[in-house]
């Protein structure tokens, strides 16, 4: 009776009822990423009555996620998102199992941990961790739904759909190579709305549901993108191509978790206290890499080259040392190896960019 009554309003609906109740609950779903994107799926795949849930997140709260991770409390702040979720899961529904992997999923241990669920919910907001989900899941031939946000914009898609047979779409047919991580800010470097994750991970959690209670129709080859400023939404179909990834499993733990070149490991990064001292000195030249339109505004750069526009510009740098800030830290190291492969001048990557500068300030 209870369960009749916590779940009464799906199971009334036209074409669900008991049979799509029960597919629910004896369904394992995992979720990688308990962020943005993963605090609205995580909560509607639990109320929804999904039986078994599993949550990959290696991560911690920080005020910051406060604005869209609505799942998270003040007092989460400093604990571990994988743990601090599944325990406000479990006050929204204790009949649902929760497994928690507090860690990053990696090709180390992709294939274990994935190897156990129905499907995946991709929540992640890098490359890296994309690809890895997509391969690990053509490998184990499981299906997982994507999202992604940035700014104002977001979209979804379904892949790797078992019935599709050699037709299936993975995620390599949308991005068939890799970007370069500096090309792509993610969230913290780029900005983004708070509602627009909730609403992008509410529609996963909605893959998520058709998929495993067989009712409407997937986004299977279908891109859905959407615009919360004009409130337009657009699909962009996707066709299969030959390009997988890995077809074995030594191939794919021979690929590692480093699928981007250029890492710019050999960049000296200096603190945020050798780069006052530096920025002070006549032969250093300050260079802001950020886009046009991130905020704050600074007044101690020489120069502001967004990423984007830096090869084109790269010669009008004057013959000096080079200290380069960004948003956190990241773009600003591949701006550094840039600087240096074209023009052979002595560049420093700002550790921990403006985000760094602004915390240290009085």
């Amino acid at each position: 009776m209870e369960k009749l009554e916590r779940y009464n309003r799906q199971m009334i609906l036209p074409g669900f009822g008991t049979a799509a109740q029960e597919k629910l609950q004896a369904a394992s779903v995992l979720v990688v990423g308990a962020g943005g994107l993963g605090c609205p799926v995580l909560q509607y795949l639990s109320a929804a009555g999904v039986g078994t849930i599993g949550i990959v997140d290696g991560d911690s709260v920080s005020l910051s996620n406060l604005h869209r991770q609505v799942l998270y409390r003040e007092s989460d702040i400093g604990l571990n998102k994988a743990k601090s979720a599944a325990e406000h899961l479990q006050q929204l529904n204790s009949e649902t199992e929760y497994k928690i992997y507090p860690y990053a999923l990696m090709h180390a241990n992709a294939l274990d941990i994935i190897a156990a669920f129905d499907m995946v919910v991709d929540a992640t907001d890098n490359f890296a961790a994309r690809y890895t989900i997509n391969d690990a899941c053509v490998l184990l031939n499981k299906p997982f739904v994507y999202g992604a946000v940035s700014g104002y914009e977001g979209q979804l898609s379904f892949f790797n759909l078992p019935a599709a047979g050699e037709n299936t779409i993975t995620y390599r047919d949308l991005f068939p190579v890799p970007p370069a991580a500096h090309e792509i800010p993610n969230c913290a470097e780029a900005g983004v709305l708070g509602t627009l994750p909730g609403l992008i991970g509410t529609l996963q959690a909605n893959e998520a549901i058709k998929y495993l209670t067989g009712i409407g129709e997937l986004l299977h080859g279908r891109l859905l993108t959407i615009d919360l400023l004009t409130g337009k939404q657009f699909e962009m179909k996707l066709t299969a191509s030959a390009n997988k990834g890995p077809v074995t499993k030594e191939q794919f733990i021979e690929t590692g978790d480093e699928i981007f070149c250029d890492t710019g490991e050999d960049i000296e990064e200096i603190s945020i206290a050798e780069f006052l001292q530096m920025k002070e000195k006549e032969n250093v030249f300050v260079l802001d890499v950020r886009e046009k339109k991130e905020y704050p505004p600074i007044d101690f750069s020489d120069a502001q080259i967004p990423m984007s526009e830096l090869k084109e510009q790269i010669y009008s740098l004057p013959e000096k040392e080079i200290c380069i800030i960004c948003h956190q830290g990241i773009r600003s190291i591949y701006a550094a190896q840039l600087i240096r492969n074209l023009r052979g001048l002595p560049v420093y990557s700002v550790r921990g960019g403006l985000t760094a500068y602004f915390n240290q300030q009085p």
